[in-house]
């Protein structure tokens, strides 16, 4: 994740575990780091009055996050039925297997490599649990596997890494992609305005409650970072650890490694779109 600044999009504050919407309850894990932000959010979704509760994200290989996550299930009366993810990445996904024994459930993702069961997840499936409806969203750029959860009944859509409740993410070069990202990006948007999604349940960071704002932000800040690499190249500045330098030169040194990532994507649109010379590296 690149940046720490607030981004618009009316986040609620204070990361900490506890309901965030009728339906979605955080449990929040112990891995806080320049990277991730207040740490993973590991969602716990379920119909009101259901005893079955669909998990995403279930985290970090951490069992005492893990058996926290099933305590919060048990103190709310629930069962987890089914764990799903948002993409494959450790902060996310390296629990997954453990949370699995400790539940006996399978796990649904993009990638079969991620995949505990016969069951996947594609663009358009609809995963119904305990009366919960979640629409999968194809959402890559990020990572190629990227996906998000819309959740209608309570116009929230959860994001993984694809959109934060603080600061703005990677785009994961060379398995992630600026091009996808940015139709992923505009996806998203057209669930705010043509569905009536306000809400954003995201991976790290607080819960936003405006949703269209905090989309159009994320593809205000992209043009406006790649016009930023664009003029750099123009400048003479035409590696990627050279470009990061000048570009984020106001960001924490720490994250110029993950922004190095992004600013890879950015060259290789950039030289995909004939806008600047040369091939991608």
């Amino acid at each position: 994740m690149t940046g720490a600044g607030v981004l618009p999009g009316q986040p609620r504050g204070v990361v900490t575990s506890g309901p965030a919407t009728a339906r979605a309850v955080n449990v929040l894990a112990p891995n806080a780091s320049p990277m991730t932000l207040d740490g993973t959010n590991t969602w716990l979704v379920s119909e009101p009055g259901s005893d079955l509760a669909v998990v995403i994200d279930p985290g970090p290989l951490d069992d005492a996050h893990l058996r926290a996550v099933v305590a919060a299930a048990e103190r709310a009366g629930k069962r987890v039925a089914l764990t799903l993810l948002t993409h494959g990445h450790p902060d996310h996904a390296e629990g997954a297997g453990r949370f699995a024994e400790l539940t006996g459930t399978k796990v649904r993702a993009l990638d079969p490599a991620l995949r505990l069961g016969d069951e996947g997840l594609a663009a358009g499936d609809v995963v119904r649990t305990g009366g919960l409806e979640l629409r999968v969203v194809p959402t890559p750029g990020h990572t190629s596997d990227s996906l998000c959860f819309h959740l209608p009944a309570d116009r929230a859509v959860l994001t993984g890494d694809t959109v934060l409740g603080r600061g703005t993410t990677v785009v994961a070069h060379p398995d992630g992609r600026l091009g996808d990202y940015l139709d992923s990006l505009r996806r998203l948007r057209s669930l705010a305005v043509d569905d009536g999604v306000h809400t954003v349940l995201p991976g790290h960071g607080p819960v936003l409650e405006d949703a269209q704002g905090a989309f159009e932000y994320y593809l205000a800040h992209r043009a406006h970072r790649l016009a930023q690499v664009e003029t750099a190249v123009e400048n003479g500045f035409t590696t990627a650890e050279a470009v990061v330098a000048q570009v984020y030169a106001d960001v924490d040194r720490s994250l110029w490694p993950a922004a190095e990532w992004s600013v890879r994507a950015q060259l290789e649109y950039l030289r995909d779109h004939g806008l600047i010379p040369g091939r991608p590296e």
